[in-house]
């Protein structure tokens, strides 16, 4: 399995007042959509997430996105390991994802950019 990267997710109040902050802070222009009521933009290593209290409450127990090259490899590899797989894979506007928790209680979300 190949690590590419790692995404902070950094949940806010209001999306549109944070945006330009990281727009600034990373050099680079948000990619953004929505997900399951959450508004979600990601701009260089950061992912901005804005909606409801209770869909951002789960958010906040992933303590950070892995970018693979593979997640069904990633799937594999972190069953082997002993991780719990929460969710996933499952697709996502920008690849596919999972949701595993470590041994030592992390979880983390993984994503790749396949089709």
């Amino acid at each position: 399995m190949d690590i590419l990267g790692a995404t902070l997710r950094v949940c806010v109040d209001d999306l549109e007042a944070a945006v330009p902050f990281y727009e600034r802070l990373a050099g680079g222009t948000a990619l953004r959509f929505e997900r399951g009521g959450v508004q979600v933009a990601a701009v260089g290593c950061f992912l901005l997430m804005s909606g409801p209290q209770a869909e951002l409450e789960v958010l906040r127990k992933v303590a950070a996105t892995i970018a693979v090259t593979d997640v069904e490899e990633a799937h594999k590899v972190l069953s082997e390991m002993g991780a719990h797989i929460v969710a996933g894979p499952l697709p996502t506007p920008a690849g596919r994802n999972l949701i595993a928790m470590h041994p030592d209680g992390m979880i983390y979300e993984y994503v790749d950019r396949q089709a």
